[in-house]
């Protein structure tokens, strides 16, 4: 009996992607996660560490070496800018990335193992900024809809009752909402309303050169986590992203 070779049978095998691209993550149940390890709500800090100490080592480790990454709540956007790893293998794409930040997370929180999914956004280079853009303002509704959610749940709700509440609310009623209960969202932490940038940054430092037998200074680059981001949409913020992502 011939033994078949099942590689034909590997459907998505050869579809590839082209730079630039946007590898996001999600964690898949992470409400009921949270809840059930008593994280604080709606955010945790010790949470949102871990997710960016996670993207952090993904840029010294995993040997993929990105760009830039954008986090909040537990999203994680991974830019490959020029260069893709896998020469662009989808399949390879969408397992390895969210495969590492599953073991980074649970590694550092010290859970049983946690999920996350992948997908791959290809983009223009002049789509970085806008979708970068897109993301913050996501998670600005997510700070928003978190503190509502949560302050009708202190008053008694039933989640079902809180969400269903939430469904009818504008930002603007959310805002009084939480105002009335002592929360002003714009005075709660910047990580909380704008997320977490993950980048690589150039800096100096003294050097020896031995064959010269002189000091010199020296060029280096080292993994920064930014927990007080301005806004991307707003002049500061696209300067500073144009001069990380280029465009």
């Amino acid at each position: 009996m011939r033994v078949s070779d099942f590689g034909d049978h590997e459907i998505y095998a050869d579809l590839r992607a082209t730079p630039p691209v946007i590898i996001r993550v999600d964690g898949r149940s992470f409400k009921n996660l949270l809840q059930r390890h008593r994280f604080e709500k709606p955010f945790d800090s010790r949470f949102a560490s871990a997710m960016a100490d996670a993207t952090e080592s993904f840029f010294q480790q995993s040997g993929l070496y990105p760009v830039v990454a954008y986090t909040f709540s537990d999203e994680i956007n991974i830019l490959f800018r020029d260069a893709l790893p896998f020469d662009g293998r989808i399949e390879k794409l969408v397992s390895v990335v969210p495969s590492y930040i599953s073991s980074a997370l649970t590694r550092s929180l010290n859970l049983p193992p946690i999920a996350f999914d992948g997908r791959v956004v290809p983009l223009h280079p002049g789509q970085i900024i806008e979708y970068l853009v897109w993301r913050q303002a996501e998670a600005w509704r997510n700070c928003i809809n978190g503190y509502g959610y949560y302050t009708l749940r202190s008053k008694g709700l039933s989640g079902k009752d809180a969400a269903s509440r939430m469904l009818g609310l504008r930002a603007s009623d959310i805002h009084e909402l939480c105002f009335q209960h002592g929360i002003n969202l714009d005075k709660v932490p910047l990580w909380q309303r704008r997320g977490v940038l993950v980048y690589w940054e150039e800096y100096t430092k003294p050097g020896y050169d031995p064959v010269r037998d002189i000091e010199v200074v020296v060029n280096r680059k080292r993994v920064t986590q930014n927990w007080d981001l301005p806004i991307f949409a707003s002049e500061e913020g696209g300067v500073m992203v144009r001069g990380l992502v280029g465009g």
